[in-house]
């Protein structure tokens, strides 16, 4: 199969704060989040590599390291509240339609609905807890690894200036521009 080149500016973190300034930098400037990668999760690099890991930097240029999507702040929050919402609009407007449907009164559907709303947002605040947890132990696993490794596709050279000139104005370590094979 035919081979093309993939560049990409690559660099650790030594910090969230860090990280997430270099890539709000990054997505202002041009940079779309379908160019931003990072580790994956401990086990999923491991699995795939077929071996552990001591350092995140010993997977910088490493083609095989198994990476993730940016999830920003942002959309963890977004996932929390709708972890929160949705079970309680569902559990909500069940419980008063069924109280309703069944002949009871306004009165009752309405504390019904209520009751069971807080029961579902309850219910939901649990798994929104888990899932902000889950986002953090990922951050907490990497900076014991020695810190949170980001890699930026670029299109062209002053594309891989820019990135790696954003990266190190956030206290990127060992940042630098690396070619790997791709096939088409």
């Amino acid at each position: 199969m035919p081979t093309r080149s993939i560049r990409e500016a690559v660099g650790y973190f030594e910090s969230a704060d860090a990280l997430q300034g270099a890539i709000d930098e990054l997505m202002s400037s041009g940079f779309d989040r379908a160019e931003l990668s990072l580790l994956a999760a401990e086990k999923t690099v491991e699995e795939k590599l077929g071996h552990l890991y001591r350092k995140v930097s010993e997977l910088e240029d490493d083609p095989k390291a198994a990476r993730t999507f940016y999830v920003s702040d942002e959309s963890v929050g977004a996932g929390e509240g709708a972890l929160i919402g949705g079970p309680l609009y569902v559990a909500a407007g069940a419980t008063g339609g069924m109280i309703l449907a069944s002949g009871g009164t306004m009165a009752a559907a309405v504390l019904g609905a209520v009751l069971a709303g807080g029961a579902g947002s309850l219910i939901g605040g649990i798994f929104a807890k888990l899932f902000g947890e889950r986002h953090a132990q990922h951050l907490q696993e990497q900076l014991e690894h020695g810190g949170l490794l980001l890699w930026v596709r670029t299109r062209d050279a002053a594309h891989e200036k820019r990135a790696a000139r954003i990266m190190k104005a956030h206290s990127g370590r060992d940042v630098h521009v690396h070619a790997l094979a791709a096939t088409a």
